[in-house]
């Protein structure tokens, strides 16, 4: 007994910021259930993507974002906006120029740009970035561009309840910060010093990350996204109408597949005449010896 009163002595600023650590993480867990509690949920169907990747905070678990609970009284809010267009035109490349073009007027940018077949069906997928605040004039000029839109469908992802979430934990982590730096001036002995500056450097890695994952969201909700799908011909897009028949088309269908299939049987005649300097001796070789074979 009288050696733990000696231990508690010697190591009471250890002791002094165990109790602050377990103080401020019973409170943030305490604030965390009575906010839960108070304000309802957002319902799974409301919060289903279009695509099934984002690196935010939160996560997604089969194309749906567990997000924390909505939080009604915040005015401005941060909405991720992703817009996909399926465009029928009449010359691909010099559209693909155009979209581009008009992202970086806009004070946009490209983010990746695909050309497929261009010497038969073409068709592109281009991915630019607008200032959420233009997208409206983009999309109006990207349908400009099209002889016909097939098909178009904006997804927006509300993800303010998400950063005051963040910013929720930032304020704990600093102050938790603000207190183990008080300690570290004021301790004298060298284990608790290499102690305490131990977990400052993890709470200053969480409030990086923290930080991170908050400019993530607000530069992504700054800059939508535009997927724009390019072909001159409709049923080769992503969203190509069910149910439609077009003679037309599935004859053009047909004679691209017999020219691939007149195409490998040439190739395949060739690579037949080139390998016949083995073939063929060894051809002439057999049937000799089975004649003489006969013959004896």
């Amino acid at each position: 007994m009288k050696g733990i009163v000696t231990w508690i002595k010697n190591h009471k600023l250890l002791i002094l910021l165990i109790i602050i650590i377990l103080y401020l993480l019973t409170s943030k867990n305490s604030t965390s259930l009575s906010r839960t509690s108070s304000v309802p949920r957002l319902s799974q169907n409301s919060e289903m993507l279009f695509s099934a990747k984002s690196p935010v905070a939160g996560g997604i678990n089969n194309g749906v974002i567990n997000q924390p609970a909505a939080v009604t009284d915040v005015k401005n809010r941060l909405v991720i906006q992703d817009s996909y267009l399926s465009l029928q035109v009449l010359k691909v490349n010099e559209v693909q120029k155009a979209i581009i073009k008009k992202a970086e007027e806009l004070g946009g940018y490209m983010v990746s740009s695909l050309v497929t077949d261009p010497s038969d069906v073409a068709s592109a997928a281009v991915i630019v970035r607008i200032p959420a605040k233009k997208l409206e004039s983009a999309l109006e000029y990207y349908r400009s561009l099209s002889l016909k839109v097939v098909s178009e469908n904006l997804q927006g992802q509300d993800v303010t309840d998400q950063y005051v979430d963040l910013d929720t934990q930032l304020k704990t982590y600093e102050k938790t910060k603000a207190k183990l730096e008080d300690l570290f001036n004021n301790a004298t002995i060298v284990q608790d010093i290499l102690q305490i500056q131990m977990e400052i450097i993890n709470v200053q890695a969480s409030i990086d990350s923290i930080k991170g994952q908050q400019d993530y969201l607000v530069k992504n909700a700054a800059m939508a996204k535009i997927t724009v799908y390019l072909s001159t011909d409709e049923l080769a897009l992503p969203y190509a109408p069910s149910g439609s028949w077009r003679p037309g088309v599935i004859f053009k269908q047909a004679a691209r597949a017999v020219a691939v299939v007149i195409l490998g049987i040439g190739t395949l005649i060739i690579w037949i005449a080139v390998f016949s300097v083995i073939w063929v001796p060894v051809l002439l070789i057999t049937l000799y010896i089975r004649r003489r074979n006969k013959i004896v």
